[in-house]
């Protein structure tokens, strides 16, 4: 088992890629904290997997709130004794809109759950692996959209804001032996589109022609299956890395 004993905590847990990772780490031995605000999908997570090599906790939070941040990973040390990898999986689209049609009120949802979330759960997680002494391991999940124009400007730059967090946290804690990586997926079949709600229609057309170049959609799956290297001690060597998993879409 390629995760045997080690503490991890997964945000946007209840469907699609945390979901899938969630699985996939606690078949690979993992304790992992599965954090979401929807409890029972949550509960229902963690019955599946009653009977797997690794456990399961419930965390009910918002990522866009410090406090449940900070508390995931408190229950984290609380209940496995330590963190030894933490996931910011948890997103949320734009509309697509353009520059100019953008609202406060979508800039402010979507930076408070892709950018502040991630950066105040990075720092929890930074105070308590130089706590630990043994350094540790994070994983961010970004988007092509952080690279190429596959979504809106404020969802590209909440996603091209954690890229940056990300390599830094990379060069400034590398001799504490803490890692960061970072995962962008392209299309990927989850809930995340759909809950975009109906997208504006003037920046989805302009966006047209980017979204038709992306091959077949991949699976939930294919991203847990990068985050279970990067949790890995097979990525012992690998820090500030951006892995693109999009089936070779942003190579056209």
């Amino acid at each position: 088992m390629k995760l045997k004993d080690k503490s991890i905590v997964v945000t946007g847990a209840s469907s699609g890629m945390g979901k899938a990772m969630v699985e996939l780490f606690a078949k690979e031995g993992a304790s992992v904290v599965a954090v979401a605000r929807r409890k029972e999908r949550l509960e229902d997570l963690a019955a599946s997997l009653k009977d797997a090599p690794g456990k399961v906790a419930v965390f009910v939070g918002d990522v866009s709130k410090r406090e449940d941040c900070e508390g995931m990973i408190d229950l984290a040390v609380k209940e496995f004794g330590r963190l030894d990898v933490l996931v910011n999986n948890a997103g949320v689209m734009d509309d697509m809109a353009p520059i100019a049609q953008v609202t406060d009120e979508k800039y402010d949802q979507v930076m408070a759950i892709n950018v502040y979330g991630p950066l105040a759960a990075m720092r929890k997680a930074c105070q308590v692996f130089l706590s630990q002494g043994k350094g540790g391991n994070i994983i961010n999940v970004s988007s092509v959209g952080s690279m190429h124009q596959a979504a809106g400007p404020v969802y590209g730059a909440s996603k091209a804001a954690l890229n940056a967090m990300s390599r830094s946290t990379a060069f400034m804690y590398k001799a504490d032996g803490i890692r960061c990586n970072v995962i962008a997926p392209g299309g990927i079949n989850t809930e995340i589109a759909s809950a975009m709600g109906r997208p504006n229609m003037d920046g989805y057309q302009k966006v047209g022609p980017v979204l038709a170049l992306s091959p077949a959609p991949g699976e939930a799956t294919d991203i847990a299956n990068a985050a279970l290297f990067l949790a890995s001690d097979d990525s012992a060597y690998v820090s500030g890395v951006i892995l693109e998993v999009d089936g070779g879409w942003t190579s056209f």
